[in-house]
């Protein structure tokens, strides 16, 4: 399965991205496509055999058009905007000043002026329409056209003209505000280094304080702190020393090192991040389904009421029905809340892989923590005197191991490892000058060494609790989220762990494969558990248990599959961005839901008073624009909201 994203030219409304959705689907090949209003680009998945031009074939035919650079675009757009606007408020100025002076010789005048109006700057309306009759659908430009030939036909020159501007007026300012919801897209693509082309992998490049680090790679030589708040969000720079990860589009702040340069392009960090957060922010939320449903009977319905209107009350009533009808409040409430909210989320070092997962997230009543490398350090210290002959026995088993004890269990000088084998859940054993060892952990918590069934040494290795999860846990059960921890320890040790956190229910020795389905088993009648559950994980092996949850949160200083695995990845090492995933969450759907609010209100309050003609046709137009302005606006808000 393949997917891509394509930007889509001239989209004026939400129904014109219902339209483009309509015609890719219908593209052999293509399993999904979703078209978002909000910023403009079509996400489709599909198999190999879809050509690019069958793709631009279905958008072409839906009369909109694939670009090449969507901002060049935007900006051309908002240009052309402006002067559509400003033409057609000074024709609308000088239409009332004739009206008002009452000059009939004048009148012919007047119909031409509004006409160059009704021709130049309304013609994006005209043409959107002919492409709904083509495809037997409709949208709010069919009613703007509607009602504005009406208004020139009925002599009603200046009320057209005027809500041509308004309505123009409304688009250009909605542009530039929803131009503002991508910030952080383009924050993120202006970290990007053009001098990274030059590079290739294994390359040595030297970073002085100051500069900004061309690539992701790891460092080779010096030591200096690195300022990654724009990319994982945190505020305090990181050390960084030989051995350390640097990552593409970092500042050095006040060292110099040399690093080599282990990714480059799309493999990069930065460049995952892009694409994970383009890719939520173009995905579709479970409530944009109610919005869809009622957006595909609204116009038929409202042009029926126009109809009506009309015999009963008269022209005017009518085309204030059609212009207060538009829809555009509705399309835009969901997407600019998710491009904004998902947007938030990255810069402050929270990425979401989809927006279903937002709205999950959200509901969350149960939440289960790996211990190892999550709610610990996993970096394990020994803490008892041991004989040095069985510390090089213990520490030449370890180096074999990738297990977070190895750390803690080194020494200079190592023995020859033969026939090493690593015992899933329990521990290794290898062969060392003929004589069989197996290193593992003891009922009792402890690590223990044995050969032939008996004790060699015991090593009491500890783990170090992570800054701030006592507060965190704290302010999880104070939401009413109840807290587990699940660890493959014994039950004293896991115990000890759980009781200096905070948290009261505990699942140990717990083997890895198993993780999995004690996660699923939350889901019974058995636990009591109706709400969703997460887990939080780092570890190979907690990967499937990421992905069995109904959400699953990958502590970015874990491995790539647990990542891959997730819905939520948390690239700090701040533990309390786990509280700020889900405290955005709930800020990101109250604003949808204040939005959905809004736009179904506004229309089910204005249009029985515009029917009834207590609202003229102008003022329609500009309580119309108002509406969907008010919208980004509101979604906007997720900026500055505290999470």
């Amino acid at each position: 399965m393949i997917r891509k994203q394509f930007p889509i030219i001239g989209m004026h409304c939400a129904s014109c991205a219902k339209l483009i959705e309509r015609k890719l689907n219908k593209v052999d090949g293509i399993v999904r496509a979703s078209v978002n209003y909000a910023n403009e680009i079509a996400s489709i998945e599909m198999s190999k055999n879809v050509t690019d031009e069958s793709i631009e074939e279905a958008v072409i035919s839906a009369g909109y058009r694939i670009g090449k650079d969507i901002e060049k675009e935007k900006e051309k757009r908002i240009n052309i905007l402006k002067y559509k606007v400003i033409y057609s408020i000074f024709v609308s100025l000088v239409l009332m000043a004739l009206m008002f002076l009452d000059l009939p010789n004048l009148m012919l005048l007047a119909l031409l002026l509004a006409l160059t109006v009704q021709i130049w700057a309304g013609l994006e309306f005209y043409q959107a329409t002919w492409s709904g009759i083509k495809n037997y659908t409709t949208s709010m430009d069919t009613l703007v056209v509607i009602g504005t030939t009406a208004g020139i036909l009925g002599g009603y020159y200046e009320t057209s003209v005027t809500i041509i501007a308004l309505i123009l007026l409304g688009r250009y300012l909605e542009t530039r505000s929803k131009s503002k919801t991508s910030n952080a897209i383009k924050s993120l693509l202006g970290l990007q280094s053009k001098e990274a082309f030059d590079l290739k992998i294994n390359d040595l490049v030297s970073i002085k304080p100051g500069q900004k680090v061309l690539t992701d790679g790891v460092i080779v030589e010096g030591s200096s702190y690195i300022d990654q708040s724009m990319v994982t969000g945190e505020s305090v720079p990181v050390k960084k020393t030989v051995g350390d990860h640097v990552i593409g589009g970092t500042i050095n702040k006040n060292g110099s090192f040399v690093f080599k340069v282990t990714k480059l392009g799309k493999d990069t960090v930065l460049s995952q991040i892009i694409k994970m957060v383009s890719d939520a922010q173009g995905s579709r939320a479970e409530i944009q389904k109610l919005v869809d449903i009622v957006s595909s009977y609204f116009i038929p319905v409202v042009l029926f009421i126009a109809i009506i209107t009309f015999f009963i009350f008269g022209l005017t009533n009518a085309i204030a029905v059609l212009v207060i009808a538009c829809p555009c409040a509705m399309g835009l409430a969901t997407p600019t809340a998710i491009v904004v909210g998902v947007g938030r989320g990255a810069q402050m070092g929270i990425l979401i892989k989809d927006v279903r997962t937002l709205e999950i997230l959200n509901r969350i009543k149960t939440i289960i923590f790996d211990k190892t490398g999550t709610l610990t350090i996993g970096h394990p210290i020994l803490t008892n005197k041991v004989d040095d002959k069985y510390m090089k026995i213990a520490a030449s088993l370890e180096s074999y191991s990738s297990h977070p004890i190895a750390e803690a269990i080194k020494y200079k000088k190592l023995f020859k490892v033969k026939n090493f084998k690593n015992i899933e859940g329990k521990g290794i054993e290898g062969v060392i000058n003929n004589i069989k060892y197996f290193i593992g952990k003891s009922k009792f918590g402890s690590v223990t060494l044995m050969s032939n069934n008996k004790l060699l040494a015991t090593f009491v290795i500890e783990d170090q609790i992570k800054p701030n999860v006592k507060e965190v846990i704290k302010s999880l059960e104070s939401k009413g989220i109840d807290t587990w921890m699940i660890s493959g320890d014994n039950k004293k040790t896991a115990q000890k762990v759980a009781n200096e956190v905070g948290i009261k229910n505990v699942m140990a020795e717990v083997m890895p494969q198993d993780k999995a389905n004690k996660v699923k088993e939350f889901k019974n009648v058995a636990f009591k558990v109706t709400k969703c559950v997460a887990f939080v994980g780092d570890g190979v092996n907690d990967a499937p248990a990421l992905a069995s949850a109904d959400v699953g949160i990958a502590m970015g200083t874990g491995t790539d599959i647990a990542i891959e695995s997730a819905g939520v990845t948390l690239i700090n090492k701040d533990f309390r961005t786990v509280i700020k995933a889900i405290n955005l969450s709930r800020a990101t759907m109250n604003v949808i839901k204040s939005n959905l609010v809004w736009a179904f209100g506004y229309n089910i309050i204005l249009i029985p008073v515009a029917a009834f003609g207590l609202l003229n046709p102008m003022f329609a137009a500009g309580a119309m624009s108002l509406s969907s302005i008010s919208v980004v606006l509101n979604s906007l808000r997720l900026n500055r909201v505290r999470v």
